[in-house]
């Protein structure tokens, strides 16, 4: 039985798409299928794949629609209780990460790890999760996607990724499965991936219909007075923080 589908959309990113495969490829787990989904891409990512072809279950390089709609073709042909998303520029951050979730026993509908992020220039910041998935978190933040292993029975159940959302499609997925629909969480505390903010949804240009974005997910599975009170809250962290910034320079 396949216990995992690792999927990755690619494209024109062959040094990131080869970053990716090798951190899937060296993992002492094994009980894996790794499935490819490149957008035609014309840098070398298909020959560079190729060069793996006995490792590699199942490539496709063909156009696509989007993120999501490349996602959603490696959904249709994943055979794993368990689904990653893991998209080319980001990899797994040890060996033995795949190895050490799955000790773990889980059944729960979707398991979740920590994140590095690469911000650039050497730069790398620890991302914790919680142990719990709230309300305030996903209005706050959100569950993070290159973590989150989740049960092909859930994309079953509920579909798959919603196409009409060009960048928060996942978003929009863990608020309906978790919120609404009280799907299993667990957290394993260990550094599962590092994420590359080189990504589409990360680029300046799509920050605007991101947040457009977010906020139709949000009236969506929250209550008005919910809106109005997790905006609240926000707005008082940042003025507390906008506080401590100005003190520290003034000091």
């Amino acid at each position: 039985m396949i216990e995992l589908s690792i999927i990755t959309i690619n494209y024109n990113n062959v040094n990131g798409l080869k970053k990716t495969i090798d951190s899937v490829l060296e993992q002492t787990y094994t009980t894996i299928e790794y499935i490819i989904i490149d957008n035609v891409s014309n840098d070398g990512s298909t020959e560079l794949v190729k060069t793996y072809s006995n490792k590699i279950t199942k490539f496709i390089s063909e156009k696509d629609s989007g993120v999501y709609n490349a996602q959603n073709k490696g959904i249709a042909l994943a055979k794993g209780k368990y689904l990653l998303f893991l998209n080319s520029g980001d990899f797994l951050c040890d060996k033995n990460v795949l190895q050490s979730v799955f000790n773990e026993k889980p059944t729960e509908d979707i398991v979740y790890g920590n994140m590095r992020i690469n911000w650039g220039n050497n730069s790398v910041s620890n991302g914790f999760m919680p142990d719990i998935i709230t309300k305030e978190q996903m209005f706050k933040d959100t569950l993070w996607h290159p973590v989150s292993l989740i049960k092909r029975s859930l994309f079953e159940k509920y579909g798959a990724y919603n196409e009409n959302y060009k960048l928060v499609a996942d978003y929009d997925f863990f608020f309906r499965t978790i919120i609404k629909e009280k799907a299993s969480t667990k957290h394993v505390n260990i550094f599962v991936a590092e994420f590359s903010t080189d990504g589409l949804s990360s680029a300046k240009n799509s920050k605007e219909r991101e947040q457009e974005e977010r906020k139709e997910v949000q009236k969506k599975y929250l209550t008005p007075e919910e809106l109005q009170r997790f905006e609240k809250e926000c707005e008082v962290k940042e003025t507390l923080f906008t506080k401590i910034k100005n003190w520290i320079k003034e000091n």
